[in-house]
């Protein structure tokens, strides 16, 4: 830095130093006029007598000064002292969007808010007739107020035809730190469309590449394009695709990865061609059709379905029209369809519910053989297709999940939990299992699974010796962990504890590194996280309510999906599950409920009362009146 503290630039007086780039340093600055905090930006002194870095300067405070807008810096002055120039911007309080990633990925709220008012900040520029054409993490501030964008050094007219003269750098950013090239090439190397890598125009449409490409590291954590050379690099944007952000974050919206995708387009008229158009589509995202609690667990391309057996099962989904531009609510579509041939559902049965896959395209789900008393299997339905199929080597299955990526079926049966690609592999064993209470598959290849009378315990998804990971509260009087769920940060999941007070069942959450379990409130069945909501059930009531997965508590008030849901306390178990994109829920009564028996001291058994809701605890009165029991499990004193 070269300016030191009470140096004065006209009425600023520099305080201290913020940050320095290759083409500038910004300075914190007292304005001595109006007693304000502002930031003064210079030009560096090896570039100042540069006639190239002067008309970058100076493009720079035309094109801010033309902008007024809440989601770009304002420019407040200009200057000129002694041979240093200087422009005079709002002082912005917060951090990069590039520091925060260097923190992990960002929540699907803050990616839709943060998008939508970069999409705003770059929608006035463009209309001013000003594009960016250096648009990264780097030049976004995240404040209080929202996302701001800076730095338009490198802007260009709308109109202007011929790109800069030879002679401008590129920087590639990475942990090798500034790469510079000569040549007709200005940007960073990541966020570059096509066209500017090629030296060709730059337009509107090449900030809506870049912004793909923001988008898509705020997603995924990972930058969209990446080599180990500038020209890796280059080649990487001109002719590779980069993996599916809904791939590398499971929960990912469908409807968001198809937003990016055609931001990333390689041919500009492939593209959205307005920012605003994009803004409709993200501030959409984030309401949802329903309203702001079903933002994202109903977007998909895919039709999805009623399942209907026994009792009626329900998928609850979206359509994505094909238009970028249209912003119309996306239709719910529903069927209902029956059961394979000569099955039939039981949820009561130890199956547990249809589990639609990661991206929505299908579900499967345990249905029982109507000729075979007991008999079980898990079967397999695209939903782009009228037929399910059987998969072999599955008798006996129950509580099935899914792999995050989609290509592996995970299941209890015979002792065991073992794993299965739809695709036609066979069964393979993880680990052994006595009694298995449904199951969690992190992105890092961590299984969680819950046990009828212990804990949960961790598995890797490879196979192994599974490690108790929760411990059971004696003082609770639990007896069981059970069906377990991830966060997105795959380190936190959600889990039932059982003890044999109804009341006492509750939800919890913990961490891989930090099991010691804290209750969620109001939540006794199993619940799972999806887009920002928490989903449940109470009542026999569907519940969706908003959830922040980083401070991990409730932020909204609970809303209704659905009435009726089979929901078996005995278990702690509702009949729902749920994908990005799908929502599945089972409808109707417990077929069963339970049978009250009496026994005397010869065991002679007397039937006191059939009761149609399940009933979990029996507590004796003072008079000593007979112990009840379930019809197939152990007796239960009070």
């Amino acid at each position: 830095m070269s300016l030191a503290p009470g140096t004065k630039l006209g009425p600023y007086e520099i305080q201290s130093p913020l940050g320095a780039g290759g083409m500038g340093e910004v300075y914190r600055a007292r304005d001595t006029r109006l007693e304000r905090t502002v930031a003064i930006k210079i030009l560096p002194a090896h570039l100042s007598d540069s006639p190239e870095a002067r008309q970058r300067f100076e493009r720079e405070a035309r094109a801010i000064s033309s902008l007024s807008h809440p989601n770009i810096c304002t420019l407040f002055d200009v200057g000129q002292q002694e041979g240093t120039s200087y422009l005079v911007m709002e002082c912005l309080e917060g951090e990069t969007l590039a520091d925060r990633l260097r923190k992990g990925p960002l929540p699907l709220g803050q990616v839709l808010k943060y998008g939508i008012e970069i999409c705003e900040g770059l929608e006035k520029a463009h209309r001013s007739g000003v594009v960016h054409r250096d648009l990264k993490p780097g030049n976004i501030m995240l404040t209080k107020t929202g996302a701001k964008l800076m730095d338009f050094g490198l802007a260009k007219s709308a109109s202007a035809v011929n790109p800069l003269s030879s002679g401008l750098s590129a920087t590639m950013a990475g942990d090798a730190g500034p790469l510079t090239a000569r040549g007709m090439i200005v940007g960073t190397f990541q966020y570059m469309s096509p066209e500017q890598v090629e030296g060709r125009d730059a337009d509107a449409r090449s900030d809506i590449f870049s912004l793909g490409a923001v988008l898509y590291e705020m997603i995924a954590g990972k930058r969209a394009f990446e080599g180990k050379t500038a020209a890796s690099t280059i080649a990487a944007i001109l002719a590779a695709e980069p993996q599916p952000v809904s791939s590398i974050q499971p929960l990912t919206p469908s409807a968001l990865d198809q937003i990016i995708r055609t931001c990333l387009a390689k041919d500009p008229d492939e593209r959205w061609q307005s920012s605003g158009d994009i803004a409709r589509q993200l501030r959409w995202l984030s309401k949802g059709p329903q309203g702001p609690t079903l933002a994202a667990p109903i977007a998909t391309r895919r039709r999805a379905l009623f399942w209907a057996g026994m009792v009626l099962l329900a998928a609850v989904a979206a359509f994505l029209l094909g238009s970028r531009w249209a912003e119309v609510p996306l239709p719910t579509t529903q069927f209902e369809v029956n059961p394979p041939a000569n099955t039939y559902f039981n949820f009561r049965g130890l199956s547990g519910p249809p589990v639609p896959s990661p991206d929505g395209s299908k579900i499967a789900f345990v249905a029982f053989n109507q000729g075979k008393t007991g008999i079980k299997a898990l079967w397999l339905r695209s939903l782009d297709s009228s037929e399910a199929r059987l998969l072999p080597g599955t008798e006996g299955a129950m509580y099935p999940f899914w792999s995050p990526d989609g290509r592996f079926l995970a299941f209890f049966a015979a002792g065991k939990l073992k794993k299965l690609d739809p695709a036609g592999s066979s069964a393979i064993p993880i680990c052994d299992v006595a009694e298995g209470r449904g199951g969690a598959w992190s992105t890092d290849g961590v299984i969680l699974f819950g046990n009828r009378t212990d804990s949960l315990f961790r598995v890797a998804a490879s196979g192994g010796k599974p490690v108790q990971l929760t411990k059971l509260d004696e003082g609770r009087h639990e007896t069981s962990h059970r069906w377990p769920q991830f966060f997105p940060d795959q380190k936190h999941f959600l889990f039932v504890a059982q003890s044999p007070a109804i009341p006492a069942s509750h939800m919890f959450v913990a961490a891989l590194d930090a099991p010691q379990a804290v209750p969620l409130e109001d939540v006794i069945s199993n619940a799972t996280y999806s887009n920002r909501n928490l989903v449940y059930v109470q009542d026999n009531s569907l519940l969706v309510r908003p959830f922040d997965a980083s401070r991990l508590q409730f932020t909204g008030e609970p809303v209704a999906l659905a009435e009726h849901i089979q929901n078996d306390p005995q278990f702690n178990y509702a009949a729902f599950s749920v994908s990005d994109s799908t929502l599945i829920y089972q409808t109707g009564a417990v077929v069963a409920g339970t049978r009250l028996v009496s026994y005397d001291r010869s065991g002679k058994s007397t039937v006191l009362s059939d009761e149609q809701d399940l009933i979990q605890t029996v507590v004796l009165s003072p008079k000593g009146r007979p112990v009840g029991c379930f019809p197939g499990d152990r007796l239960r004193a009070a």
